[in-house]
């Protein structure tokens, strides 16, 4: 575990982007008064600024200058804290000497990524330091992919392990912010370069700490077109982030020795509900998932498409982030064929006001709740470094998590 004589109990690395102001809002707003908070990033003036914009309890917390690419400013921003918590990105460019630092530090690390090949990355250079040092690096610790890795969890504690399971999204209103998409963006210049890192993104098993332990399901691949579903009962379509999240699943699922199942099935998808006319959107949303995809393949049109497209730190105002909803219902079933599911809502843009929260709450459950945290270290995912405790955090500040 990390030592207890650290200066500070949480830094917030990259206070200054939109995201960044937004966690540093959540954390003034919500964090105990006694937790000892400061605000990390690059332009002391523009800390300044976003500590001056912050309620009246956080104007005192200190500031910390730091640089993604001097490794020595991170190196002392994570020996003098307890959790880092950083929405720099993308994190393929800018992230590993962080993570470097964490793990070798023994500091509790978190972050927003979605990006596969980062997180690929930060298990084969950092899991075991990390692991050694008693730091739990933390990845996808926002929208991506919190509602997935706890739907899982919570559906595995009623029903035992699972054969399947099925992430249905509802309703996503909201956006992708700016360092979402640029994130994106890059992943996909790096797959268009990099044979090896195409491949790396394709694999449903990519994030596996031992793949010659996998099950061998048959096809796995993501959804790509349209279909009915009759497990789930309703018309599908792809989901966007499907290639991360549930990468992030199967991590966590055999990092707990497959206690969710050896043969646990699991995919994500857009649900359109039942009758002709789901029937027709499933076929437009897919058609149209497929046209936006394949415009940022073609520099031409992916010129056209991102200038119309949020850029790192920008984001909508207060009154649209706010009206932003999410609700997802995770269907499952178990070995012995017994079925629920989990209802999962949360208020606030998921890309933006709802990510502050589950950014936010998963750094303090790092800093806060190490007595009730799993004994368990290195690189790991939110629900085996932190699990039902974060779900309860979660729960207690508007987000539901309901069996069915």
């Amino acid at each position: 575990m990390p030592p207890m004589a650290r200066t500070f109990d949480l830094v917030l690395f990259g206070a200054t982007g939109f995201t960044g102001r937004l966690v540093a809002e959540y954390l003034a707003n919500h964090a105990p008064a006694e937790v000892r908070i400061a605000l990390a990033g690059r332009n002391t003036q523009k800390l300044e600024g976003v500590r001056a914009g912050l309620p009246e309890r956080a104007r005192n917390w200190p500031l910390v200058v730091a640089d993604a690419a001097d490794s020595a400013s991170l190196e002392k921003l994570a020996a003098q804290a307890t959790v880092v918590c950083t929405t720099v990105g993308p994190y393929a460019k800018y992230g590993l000497p962080l993570v470097e630092a964490c793990a070798k530090a023994g500091t509790h690390y978190c972050d927003l990524t979605g990006e596969t090949q980062f997180m690929r990355d930060s298990i084969d250079r950092y899991h075991q330091t990390a692991t050694a040092s008693g730091a739990r690096i933390v990845h996808t610790c926002g929208f991506d992919s919190i509602p997935s890795d706890l739907g899982v969890l919570t559906l595995h504690e009623a029903l035992g392990p699972l054969a399947r399971a099925t992430f249905v999204v509802e309703i996503l209103k909201g956006g992708f912010s700016g360092g979402t998409i640029a994130s994106a963006l890059h992943g996909l210049d790096e797959g268009k370069a990099n044979r090896a890192r195409r491949r790396l993104m394709a694999d449903p098993y990519a994030l596996s700490p031992n793949p010659s332990r996998e099950p061998k399901l048959g096809d796995e691949r993501d959804l790509a077109s349209f279909r009915f579903d009759d497990f789930v009962g309703q018309w599908i379509a792809p989901f966007v982030m499907a290639s991360v999240n549930t990468r992030v699943v199967r991590r966590s699922n055999a990092l707990l020795d497959y206690a969710w199942g050896k043969q646990l099935r699991y995919a994500e998808v857009t649900g359109m509900k039942k009758g002709p006319a789901a029937a027709v959107k499933a076929a437009v949303f897919t058609a149209g998932l497929g046209a936006f995809l394949g415009s940022l393949l073609f520099g031409p049109t992916r010129k056209l498409v991102e200038s119309r497209l949020p850029r790192p730190g920008e984001g909508p105002d207060e009154q649209t982030r706010k009206s932003g909803f999410l609700r997802v219902r995770v269907f499952g079933e178990s070995e012995s064929g017994a079925r629920k599911t989990v209802l999962i809502e949360g208020k606030g843009d998921p890309g933006y006001q709802l990510t502050a929260v589950l950014l936010g709450e998963s750094a303090l459950c790092l800093a806060l709740d190490e007595a009730k945290l799993p004994k368990r270290f290195g690189v790991l995912t939110p629900a085996t470094a932190m699990g039902a405790v974060l779900r309860d955090r979660l729960v207690a500040h508007g987000m539901t998590f309901k069996l069915q």
